[in-house]
This record gives structure tokens, sequence and C-alpha cells, in this order.
């Protein structure tokens, strides 16, 4: 059985001492409920088996700084500035990148094949919430350690924001679970179970093959653009947001990734 441990604020070193351990793995809350972390292959595997998930949903890339961010992923100008732009206004936002060169060289070949899609590309993480953030940030800094994530609830069903609703299995598998109810109902506090976000947004920056999408710098008709591939918490606010920095993109909610 898991071990359990509330969030009082600051790391929890339980949390931090399994995801340092080979095949470690653990739930953890953010703001759309709990999550899923693990960093490496076998953690991983453990994650899929837990979940009863398809091996080709991959694991999205958690990244608690955006210095992170920066060495991980392939950047230009307006996709960091799209990012700062969240990071500063504290907007949970997740979008398909490739990955760096750096990255790559951070990325093992076994954590990468469920950790990225055909295209080789990855969702970047990144204003989850401060319990997940925490312990993403702690990784990273203390040995590069780079963390992923998934919903923590058997797939295609929610956790409903709530430790309860992970399930038995995942339970059962994690080697701690860190419980912050009370923080995951803050962030939407006037939304109920039935109500309330269950996920990001993910906006997609990269073409068929999984290439950046080019630079628009105010240009109109610039195609492929940033597309919005799923809807989430504070759509409204990022939808705000790529109008103001893009002349063009779209929405395809439900788009494959």
């Amino acid at each position: 059985m898991s071990t359990h441990v509330t969030w009082s604020g600051v790391v929890p070193p339980e949390a931090i001492e399994a995801l340092r351990a080979d095949g470690g793995m653990i739930v953890a809350p953010t703001k759309v409920g709990y999550v899923v972390m693990a960093t490496d292959r076998a953690g991983l595997e453990r994650k899929f088996a837990a979940k009863q998930r398809a091996r080709t949903k991959p694991a999205v890339v958690l990244c608690g700084s955006l210095e992170e961010l920066r060495e991980l992923a392939q950047l230009d100008d307006e996709v960091d500035g799209f990012y700062q732009r969240h990071w500063d206004d504290d907007i949970l936002l997740g979008c398909i990148l490739p990955w760096s060169e750096s990255g790559r060289r951070l990325l093992s070949d076994d954590a990468a094949e469920l950790a990225t899609d055909g295209r080789g590309t990855s969702c970047f993480v990144v204003r989850f919430g401060t319990p997940g953030e925490q312990i993403a940030r702690e990784l990273w800094q203390r040995d590069r350690t780079i963390a992923f994530a998934s919903s923590a609830n058997p797939s295609g069903r929610g956790n409903r924001g709530v430790v309860a609703g992970i399930g038995e299995a995942i339970d059962a598998a994690a080697d701690v679970v860190v419980e912050a109810d009370d923080y995951v109902r803050s962030i939407q506090p006037s939304a109920s179970a039935q109500t309330r976000y269950e996920q990001g947004v993910m906006v997609s920056f990269v073409d068929d093959d999984g290439r950046l999408v080019p630079e628009q710098r105010g240009a109109r008709g610039v195609l492929p653009a940033p597309t919005v591939i799923r809807g989430g918490l504070d759509v409204d606010r990022i939808l705000s947001h790529l109008a103001a920095a893009f002349p063009s993109w779209d929405y395809r909610h439900g788009q494959y990734y």
C-alpha cells in the first residue's frame, strides 16, 4: 500500500525520496486534480499499468520553472513570450513542442518512448499548481531530474479533484500519495465535482512533422499556426493571450496528441 502524506505548504520529503529511487511513482495534487508522477522508464511503466492506459498516449513533462522549460524544449521568441505571460499570470498551460538538443541529452531513450508522441514531441506544462511545482522544481534543482505525469485516475475517468477519486489500483500502486483536496478545491472554489475542470489547456506549436510552426511577427495568414487542441481550466484567458500574441491561430478541441 502507498504512504499517504498531507501537503503542508512545503515539499513532502517522502515524495522526493520516492521519485529519486529507481522506478518511483507518486500521486500529487495539481490545479485540476491529482496526477501520477514518475521520473524514469520503470516508473512510467508502473503508471501505465496502474491507469490501464493506452501506451500510445504519452505522459506530459512537468516544468517547475521557466529555466527548466527553456533547457528542455525548443522555443522561439514568440513561444517563449507566450509561456512568460502565462507564468506571470499563474495560468496552467501545456504546449506541444519539440525537444531541444540539451533536453534530448537529458531524456533517456527508454523514457522517451513513453513521454513523446510519434513525431518526437511532448507537452511541456507550467503553472500546474504549487504542490506539484514544488516537487518538480526540487527534482530539477537537485540533479536535473525530469518529472513526467498523467492524470491519476483509471483511463477515461476523472478523479473529481479528490484523492478518494484516484481509484484503488493507483492508490495501491503508488509509493506515496500527497493529499491536498483543500488546495485543489481552492482553485475552482465555486465549482462542484460535476462542473470542475479536470484538465488543462493544450496548445500545439508544431506542424504535422513535429517542427515548430513559423513565427508570425505580426503578419497575417501565417500557416501552420498555433492550435488549441484541448480546452480546460482558464481556456478563456489563454484564448485572450493567443489573440493578443498571434494574428492567426486555430481551435481544434480533441485533435489527437
